[in-house]
């Protein structure tokens, strides 16, 4: 609320009632948004963490077979096998959870191929790079199941933060400030309503 003070009237009196009703409401229905979200992120946490992990062991074990690749076959010959790069196509669905946009991963081309798909000239490669390859392919599998998961933690944990700001803000500072304008009116009424009583019994005994 600004600082400014509003007419002592009947009619702000209730407006000012109305407002702070309001104001209740929205910030009950924001609690009731914030345990949800709070439900939603811890299961939704929890498998993402797990992806995380299960990602960095997996991308640990790549790259060490990588580096057996490079030794046995040099990288100038790795980064030739690679050619050329490929898209991978992948289909999102959008999904929303008390507001939280999100995407899901419903498809995606095959990532694992056979040597031959690959296109890898027979005997160029060796058993080194061949594993490297497989390794890399399924750690690109892995990277696109958890990249959603994670992606939707984070919004959620981003909503979670932005509903309790609200909820704070409505709380701590707008509730208070609407509820001691209104007793502020309500004492100035009171006070107006006496003197008048007392200016009435005064007329009378004149």
């Amino acid at each position: 609320m600004s600082g400014r003070r509003g007419p002592a009237t009947r009619h702000a009196l209730m407006r000012l009632r109305r407002r702070i009703e309001r104001v209740r409401t929205a910030s009950e229905l924001l609690t009731r948004k914030r345990k949800a979200l709070v439900e939603e992120l811890f299961r939704a946490a929890r498998p993402a963490i797990d992806a995380r992990r299960e990602l960095e062991r997996r991308a640990s074990e790549a790259f060490e077979t990588l580096l057996h690749a490079e030794a046995d076959r040099g990288h100038a010959v790795l980064a030739a096998l690679g050619l050329p790069g490929r898209e991978i196509g992948v289909e999102l669905r959008p999904i929303r959870t008390w507001g939280v946009v999100g995407t899901e991963i419903v498809s995606h081309d095959p990532i694992r191929r056979s040597p031959a798909e690959r296109g890898t000239p027979a005997g160029s490669a060796g058993p080194a790079a061949t594993s490297a390859a497989a390794e890399f392919e399924e750690l690109t599998e892995q990277v696109l199941h958890a990249a959603s998961r994670d992606l939707r933690a984070r919004r959620l944990a981003h909503a979670l933060a932005e509903t309790s700001r609200r909820v704070n803000l409505l709380e701590r500072r707008v509730v208070p400030a609407l509820a001691s304008e209104i007793a502020r009116v309500e004492a100035t009424l009171g006070e107006r309503e006496r003197e008048e009583q007392l200016q009435h019994r005064r007329l009378l005994r004149a």
